[in-house]
């Protein structure tokens, strides 16, 4: 049976002590749910924080909750009471929390905080190393962990890993202010599968992804760190059933029953929510406080039921918006109520799930109205309840959950004047028109539970390992580098083609300032200073700028992707006829995009027109790719030119000239017992394709290619190379 590892800041369980024993706890939300249904087809093993802080437990008492959790496949991992505060109220919920809601203002980056985050994502990565074993698929969760999937793809690098973030992820003009902005990019980046609630999170997600770190994507897909990585929206459910049902459970009519006879009966509007600013808490109160000015006929004839869970009161701003919760709904009674009558029924506590159920039943208006949230499950659960009865959901734009209950009545929860308005307009709405729009909600959510919901992420990251392997190519092992390195020895006529940007350097923002170290060109004299080598450098660069570099290297050269080639201490002969004609057609449109696209430039060679786009936010870069694409599409339908897209460029180049002609020049004109070509864009595949049979062809990096081996990186391929000197 295949195993999942799932990983969440907390376990399903909390633990607690009482008289000297422990208590387990069993969690009722909506993760462990979900998961509990994929559980029955799988081994499933569960590693997070069990809820008590390390220092009241001496080792005897780790060993011993460690074997009683065990026992259901629960892993604790032991954090401090300092690694609590400084990592989960400080950097998850004092930094991230804010940050990702939109209260920017909110946010506190503090080093320490930083630290001990990344210190905990580290006790996560070690425990999860304790149990992980080959074929395991690991499902990290939420922002708490944000770090740990490259942590682990750091010491599991072919791990099936999944990442879910459970809170919004905001756009990149916010998320570009954290100080750990690439560090948590990257940290993301190393799920194979990144998962959202909606298609917005999932886009600025993107849009961080490009401009910060400069990685694009195409439908979802990105490749990053040499991987393909998916990311999408799986709009979490709830157990639908479970809900559907409640309203008719004995035990929950016996609680509809005590709450009319402390309520009355009067038409209730529900509010319920952990306490929280993201909430709206504040906002859809004194909405309601202005309803009731306005329309005095509702006096007496509705109350708000106002349900707030406790939550994170260890910090200053929780505790602050508690008062201001409690005057404000101490002032609305005063103002508002009669002798009999409470405008506000205010309860400050968490309540089991028949009490739940109850007052989503008896509710005629749910009021959920959070200025920001991940999905919000309080809406689902509202109309899960509904089933065949009246209810109207008043539901904030700003929640997940929006997207999909398009039925409900939707308002801004910082326009007040709409919360009034939408409050009188759920009142008032005929019962017909209630169950109507409450059904086609409810037919969503039945085929959309939160079951359904765990099962679309695990297959789509099983989908994004095979789609790993299909486009990527077999990595040059240890075994295939050692017997590459034996053939080379072994061999007397040896060609080796090397391209230069992205192959032997790094790429860099300024293409001049990827100049050739002094490492570098003591390796291609090593290998050029063997007379049983003939070394091609084989670049898109121009012949200038290669004689400049390379002219005392004693290598032969190829410019412009093909369209010049020099052998060594020869002369520059072009591979095609010199036509520049069409340059002063095309060259006018180039500019005009390079204009309107800060940080790209045009660059002109012999054979080639070049715009280079690596300095320029990637979004705009790829809009303004596509706008030119279709600019120049009918101007070169009848001249001798090709259009090409590679890694953050757009070339228009002379029909003829590339890598697979140029090398030909040697290939045709020799006997070689060895052959090695190593580049890592499209322009190296026509190198790689007219390459015999037998020879070592290797891209740097992963996608589709024609190259028989790859390597990860600039350094992995010079390494390579390094060996082949030393021979």
């Amino acid at each position: 049976m295949s195993r999942l590892l799932v990983v969440s800041n907390r376990l399903p369980v909390s633990v607690s002590r009482q008289r000297g024993e422990y208590a387990f706890t069993p969690s009722a939300g909506g993760l462990a749910t979900g998961l509990a249904s994929v559980a029955e087809s799988l081994e499933m093993h569960w590693i997070g924080w069990p809820g008590m802080p390390s220092n009241r437990l001496s080792e005897a008492e780790r060993e011993q909750m460690r074997a009683i959790l065990g026992k259901d496949k629960l892993h604790p991992v032991f954090l401090t009471r300092r690694e609590i505060e400084q990592y989960y109220y400080g950097f998850a919920n004092k930094t991230i929390w804010p940050l990702f809601h939109y209260f920017a203002l909110y946010a506190l980056y503090e080093d320490f905080h930083w630290k001990a985050y990344v210190k905990v994502n580290q006790l996560f990565c070690d425990a999860i190393m304790e149990h992980a074993e080959p074929g395991d698929r690991i499902w990290v969760h939420d922002y708490q962990l944000m770090l740990l999937p490259e942590m682990l793809r750091q010491r599991l690098p072919e791990a099936s890993i999944g990442f879910f973030l459970h809170i919004p992820f905001p756009s990149s003009e916010v998320f570009r202010t954290l100080p750990w902005r690439s560090e948590i990019l990257n940290g993301i980046l190393g799920a194979d599968m990144v998962g959202f609630h909606t298609y917005d999170y999932v886009r600025h997600f993107l849009s961080s992804a490009a401009r910060i770190e400069g990685v694009e994507h195409s439908l979802g897909r990105l490749i990053a760190h040499d991987r393909l990585v998916s990311a999408d929206a799986f709009p979490m459910g709830i157990d639908y059933e479970r809900y559907a049902a409640a309203a008719e459970a004995p035990e929950v009519q016996r609680e509809v029953a005590r709450i009319r006879e402390k309520v009355g009966h009067p038409k209730i509007i529900l509010s319920i929510d952990r306490l929280d600013y993201t909430k709206g808490i504040i906002e859809r109160v004194e909405a309601f406080d202005l309803f009731l000015s306005e329309n005095p006929e509702y006096r007496e004839r509705v109350s708000m039921i106002l349900l707030t869970v406790p939550s994170r009161s260890d910090i200053d701003r929780y505790r602050e918006l508690r008062r201001r919760l409690e005057a404000l709904v101490g002032r609305i009674n005063g103002e508002h109520g009669t002798i009999g009558w409470s405008p506000i029924w205010y309860l400050y506590r968490w309540v089991p799930f028949d009490r739940l159920a109850a007052l989503y039943s008896v509710a005629d208006v749910a009021l959920v109205t959070p200025l920001r949230d991940g999905m919000n499950l309080i809406a689902k659960e509202f109309i899960a309840v509904k089933t065949g009865t009246k209810g109207v959901l008043v539901l904030s734009e700003m929640a997940g959950a929006a997207s999909e209950l398009g039925e409900a009545i939707a308002v801004n929860p910082n326009n007040k004047r709409e919360l009034v308005e939408a409050i009188q307009h759920a009142l008032e709405m005929p019962a017909d028109e209630q169950i109507q729009r409450n059904k086609r909600m409810q037919d969503r959510l039945s085929r959309y539970t939160v079951q359904r919901w765990a099962r679309d992420f695990l297959d789509a990251l099983d989908r994004t390992k095979e789609a790993q392997q299909r486009l990527v190519v077999k990595n040059l092992s240890p075994e295939a580098a050692t017997r590459l390195v034996a053939e080379f020895r072994e061999s007397t006529k040896r060609l080796l083609f090397l391209d230069y940007d992205g192959t032997l350097v790094r790429f860099f923002k300024k293409a001049e300032d990827a100049v050739p170290d002094p490492q570098l060109l003591e390796l291609l004299r090593d290998l050029a200073r063997s007379p049983d080598n003939t070394v091609v450098l084989v670049s898109g660069r121009d012949r200038n700028t290669l004689d400049t570099w390379f002219a005392d290297v004693g290598v032969s050269l190829v410019a412009e992707h093909g369209g010049w080639v020099r052998e060594a201490a020869e002369p520059w002969e072009p591979t095609v006829g010199m036509d520049s004609e069409w340059k002063g057609t095309i060259r006018p449109i180039l500019d005009l995009y390079a204009d309107r696209t800060p940080g790209s430039s045009v660059e002109e060679k012999d054979f080639a027109l070049v715009w280079h786009v690596r300095g320029a936010d990637a979004e705009l870069a790829g809009l303004r790719r596509s706008e030119l694409r279709d600019a120049v599409q009918d101007m070169t339908a009848n001249l001798d030119v090709g259009v090409f897209e590679g890694d953050k460029i757009f070339e228009i180049k002379r029909t003829g000239v590339d890598k697979g002609r140029a090398v030909a020049r040697w290939l045709q004109h020799g006997t070689w017992d060895f052959v090695l070509a190593i580049g890592d864009d499209y322009t190296d595949e026509d190198m790689f394709g007219a390459l015999p049979p037998a020879a070592y062809s290797i891209k740097v990096g992963r996608g589709i290619t024609k190259a028989r081996f790859s390597v990860r990186s600039v350094f992995e391929s010079r390494d390579l190379l390094a060996r082949l000197t030393r021979s």
